[in-house]
């Protein structure tokens, strides 16, 4: 490039900012600034799975705060900073999704998890699925069931509303029968956060007790979903399978909660957790089922929609998301 050609693009340039400048567009205010929306879209996204029709939709996200030692076992803070930073995650708070699942097979549309309903235990950016069902054109009165993977506040507490109204009044209610009886005992509150959980914990179940269908592990007890006992994170949690024709997705739930640590070290056992060691192991086995057999899965708390695959990676394992989709 010599100096005659760079005097005439900046001559060129020059020219055309000046008659930009005097134009009648320019002088109009076409390009006056549009006011800011300070909103985001509507957080549900429909995807298929053979012939069901599944949406996942958005409960908010919830607050977990800065990053703290021990919240995974043997992590310590520093070690969890540097993971989120090394993978491009703000290291001032941690956040996690909830992603729950509505399946319609055109005969049936079941919802899977609840999120926290008006509870704000867990940041003020929850308890959004009510919202994004109706955007998405769902009315909770058509919900035909629901499946509650365990009984976690953010799976659990939208069953019933603070007034005592119920936001899917003609679902069938399935869950499994060792967390329906843990979280409605009142002897397990050996402690304040137990006792808070279990308290409203029973204001959700129990109204609904006559309406609550407990599956047992292995069951087919909808149309293309089976039951999978997976427990640790509580005695009775557990992950469906659903399957439509020659395809399947795995509805994780809570088996993983964090899409870094949970699945770079798998062993670590979780600060909610129950059984903190058997979660571990219950993690890994269906891990590995999931990696080996290239199973998609939906994963409750990881970043939306939570859809994706797991590989293996050293000693653990990497998520996968899958492309969203602009067409159904």
């Amino acid at each position: 490039m010599n100096a005659k050609s760079v005097i005439s693009r900046r001559s060129l340039l020059a020219g055309t900012a000046a008659a930009l400048a005097a134009s009648p567009v320019a002088s109009s205010g076409a390009f006056a600034r549009a006011p800011l929306l300070n909103t985001q879209a509507p957080a549900y996204y429909r995807f298929r799975i053979g012939t069901i029709e599944a949406t996942a939709v958005s409960d908010g996200p919830l607050d977990l705060g800065a990053p703290q030692p021990d919240i995974f076992k043997g992590v310590s803070k520093d070690d969890f900073s540097k993971a989120l930073a090394d993978n491009f995650l703000p290291t001032e708070k941690v956040k996690l999704e909830q992603n729950a699942l509505v399946l319609n097979t055109g005969d049936t549309l079941v919802l899977i998890d609840t999120g926290t309903g008006a509870q704000k235990l867990m940041g003020p950016d929850t308890g959004r699925l009510l919202g994004n069902l109706r955007a998405a054109g769902i009315d909770p009165k058509d919900v035909d069931a629901v499946v509650l993977t365990h009984a976690h506040p953010d799976h659990c507490w939208g069953l019933i509303g603070t007034g005592g109204q119920q936001h899917f009044p003609n679902a069938q209610i399935y869950m499994s029968q060792e967390d329906f009886e843990f979280w409605t005992d009142p002897a397990r509150a050996t402690n304040d956060m137990l006792k808070g959980f279990i308290e409203n914990t029973r204001r959700q179940l129990l109204p609904l007790r006559e309406r609550i269908v407990f599956f047992k592990d292995g069951q087919q007890f909808l149309p293309g979903v089976q039951a999978i006992a997976a427990p640790g994170h509580t005695v009775g949690h557990t992950v469906f399978m659903i399957s439509s024709g020659d395809r399947s997705l795995c509805n994780a739930g809570d088996l993983a909660h964090h899409h870094v640590m949970s699945l770079q070290r798998p062993q670590a056992e979780f600060a909610f957790d129950t059984d903190g060691a058997q979660a571990a192991r219950t993690r890994q086995r269906l891990f590995g089922m999931l990696a080996a057999q290239r199973i998609p899965l939906l994963a409750y708390h990881f970043p939306w929609p939570g859809l994706g695959h797991l590989a293996t990676q050293g000693g653990g394992y990497r998520f996968v998301p899958s492309p969203l989709q602009t067409v159904l």
